[in-house]
């Protein structure tokens, strides 16, 4: 009920906990993929920080595994190591092709209909 009737400011002081901690706002919550070979202060300083200065790490979420701070995982590109680009046809390639599509199409039309309207060319 608060969300549908509540209104966003972007302006207003950051909200805080009995503690004085500050509450996270669900709609700004994000997650990063840190390389294996980096910390994740270093990671979080160098390319987060300087672009939302008031953010700040989740320490609660914690891998099961080794109870370190965030959840390892690995991530395949698999478009950085199977995509083979394929050059696009020759626009006249295409343009021939779609061009006898169209007279197929006239072609059943005028079985349908009887007609030798499908007959004309395009």
């Amino acid at each position: 009920m608060l969300a549908a009737l509540a209104e966003r400011d972007e302006a207003a002081a950051i909200c805080r906990d009995e503690a004085g901690n500050p509450e996270p706002d669900p709609e700004l919550r994000d997650t990063e993929s840190v390389p294996l070979s980096e910390g994740i202060e270093a990671f979080f300083d160098r390319e987060v920080k300087p672009h939302v200065p008031d953010a700040w790490i989740d320490t609660s979420k914690r891998d099961p595994r080794d109870g370190q701070v965030g959840f390892v995982g690995y991530e395949i590109n698999f478009n950085r190591y199977f995509y083979r680009y394929t050059p696009p046809r020759p626009l006249e390639e295409i343009e021939s092709v779609i061009r006898g599509i169209e007279q197929d199409i006239l072609r059943m039309l005028a079985e349908v209909t009887g007609s030798a309207e499908g007959q004309h060319k395009m």
